[in-house]
């Protein structure tokens, strides 16, 4: 899914004017289609990517994102949540980490010689790289 670059007219700083934020301030930025639009580094504080909320160990909690943050004329953008209205992520119990080890050393298992490696074993392989290179060597021979 490729994102579509925002309209570049819509975007222009002569369009820029000061919005009312839900916290009764104020911010420099642009109207699109009623959600706030802020330029890169005009974002006000109190606003977050989803990346920076999964950074602070939280999520959106089902909250629509607040507002828009464009840079590079339009080319990126991401949408901004509210921190107030952001929930902690939840943590994983016991079984869930459990189920996630034993995924991840069935992933690090070699399917030939069934060693246990130290990294993830080539899925369009299917075995280490030990075995692989044994198998070309007796090809070569």
């Amino acid at each position: 899914m490729t994102a579509q670059p925002i309209d570049r007219a819509v975007l222009h700083p002569a369009a820029s004017r000061w919005i009312e934020l839900w916290n009764g301030q104020q911010a420099l930025g642009w109207d699109l289609h009623g959600t706030p639009v802020f330029k890169f580094r005009w974002a006000p504080g109190g606003l977050a990517t989803r990346r920076q909320l999964r950074a602070m160990r939280m999520c959106p909690g089902g909250h629509e994102p607040y507002a828009l943050l464009v840079w590079r004329n339009g080319q990126r953008w991401a949408w901004l949540y509210r921190l107030d209205l952001a929930k902690s992520s939840r943590t994983p119990s016991p079984a869930v980490l459990n189920a996630l080890d034993k995924a991840m050393t069935a992933r690090r298992t070699c399917g030939q010689c069934g060693r246990e490696q130290t990294y993830c074993i080539p899925t369009s392989e299917g075995r280490c790289v030990d075995c692989i290179d044994a198998t070309n060597y007796a090809y070569a021979a």
